[in-house]
């Protein structure tokens, strides 16, 4: 598609209250500016991103779009989102500029920008409460104007039409009047909104373009950053139930936008799942929490934790059970262990409390279990160890070494007994 796409992205965001730019905030697991680009890229393959702000730090978390071009900005000297598209050179004639705090944008959302020939597109929504908003006025010409709320007149202010923030220029009309653009007002910030002003004054037609408030909603503020949150979590985990995935209590689930199910699959509530995590035909209970791990013809939980590079294939993974970079193939693990830096094969059995040592304070260091190995609660695996196949480890059991095939590891005090022990130390009698 013949089609411009500039993304501002060059604000500091001082709502926000943070030390992290605003286009930076995450969304389900993704940077704001990450999602508002995957929509840019699919309607264009000319994505330009001004940067000014932790520009640096705004690179790095785009690095995975080669596409795009990225455009810095002095803002020192230019601030605002007209200063943020001076000097930007389009690729095509036709331009449409979003904004990096817009998260919620769909392509699909987009369309009534496109293939159109009208100058100026301007994007509007209509509140119930517009306070706080500039008015845009529209006569039967299109939009006549903007009226900023502390400028307007007490008819004016009645007005219910505000501008939504997303333009499509022809670039002859930005070539034209982003020069003219002046600083001379209260905030000394060049406004891209000036330029309706200018082109209007000139008799530029301005089409409004009703959009919905969901989708052009702008995030300002940790509480917008919440809602919108709330409402790409509403989409992700509608999706994957409309593929076929039953999640129990929905609302109560959070899905980061890299999880991938396959499947049906089952997501019982107070569920978190993050990162690059591939869940197969598996079951994840009750309050578990999944992070960057893959899950094949398995179940977890309740509340288990499978922590990064945990891999569980035809595994059964229970209460309190938590898993780190370990792969676990055909094997029971029904409660209360840690197993870290491991990898357990076929038939194997982890009792209860059992954990493998892998850190010595310095190095993590790996445990292999075997085929049919019984592992019996209670038991620390000193690591690095090596448990063959058919072992039997006694409960209780601390085990330091290696373990050949087909061995008993049992390592304990002998126990004894004292009669009358009791009643000799409560001074009672029996």
């Amino acid at each position: 598609m013949s089609l411009s796409i500039v993304i501002l992205a060059a604000g500091k965001g001082s709502r926000m209250k943070s030390d992290t730019a605003k286009v930076l905030h995450s969304i389900s697991g993704r940077p704001m500016l990450h999602h508002i680009t995957q929509s840019a890229l699919a309607l264009s393959d000319d994505v330009i991103i001004v940067i000014a702000h932790q520009k640096e730090r705004v690179r790095a978390a785009m690095a995975e779009f080669t596409g795009v071009r990225f455009v810095e900005q002095d803002t020192d000297n230019f601030p605002g989102t007209g200063g943020a598209m001076m000097g930007i050179q389009p690729k095509y004639e036709r331009v449409l500029v979003l904004n990096g705090d817009m998260p919620l944008i769909t392509p699909q959302a987009l369309e009534g920008f496109l293939n159109t020939q009208t100058p100026i597109v301007m994007s509007i929504f209509k509140l119930d409460n517009p306070d706080g908003y500039g008015r845009v006025i529209i006569g039967a010409e299109g939009v006549e104007r903007i009226v900023e709320q502390k400028d307007a007149t007490s008819e004016e202010l009645h007005v219910n039409a505000v501008n939504a923030g997303v333009y499509s220029f022809s670039r002859e009309v930005l070539k034209r009047y982003i020069p003219m653009l002046s600083n001379a007002n209260a905030q000394k910030e060049y406004y891209l909104t000036d330029v309706i002003a200018l082109a209007r004054r000139d008799g530029v037609h301005v089409e409004p373009l009703l959009v919905d408030e969901e989708h052009f909603k702008g995030v300002n503020s940790k509480f917008d950053l919440s809602r919108a949150e709330t409402i790409h979590q509403e989409r992700l985990k509608r999706s994957w139930m409309e593929a076929g995935v039953i999640m129990q209590l929905p609302q109560s689930i959070y899905i980061e936008s890299d999880v991938v199910f396959e499947g049906e699959c089952v997501v019982e509530n107070g569920v978190r799942i993050t990162g690059k995590s591939r869940i197969v035909r598996s079951a994840i209970k009750a309050h578990s929490v999944v992070e960057e791990s893959v899950m094949i013809d398995s179940d977890c939980g309740p509340m288990a934790h499978l922590r990064p590079k945990s891999h569980l294939e035809r595994t059964h993974v229970g209460n309190f059970v938590e898993t780190k970079n370990a792969r676990l193939t055909g094997v029971k693990a029904g409660h209360l262990s840690y197993l870290g830096d491991a990898t357990i094969d076929e038939g194997s059995n982890i009792g209860a409390g059992t954990i493998t040592c892998n850190y010595d304070g310095k190095k993590k260091y790996e445990t292999r279990i075997g085929k049919n190995v019984f592992i019996g609660s209670d038991t620390q695996i000193v690591a690095p160890c090596v448990i063959a196949d058919d072992v039997i480890v006694a409960a209780g059991t601390t085990v330091t070494r290696d373990v050949e095939q087909g061995a008993l590891a049992i390592s304990r005090t002998k126990m004894s007994t004292v009669s009358g022990f009791f009643y000799k130390f409560f001074g009672t009698k029996a």
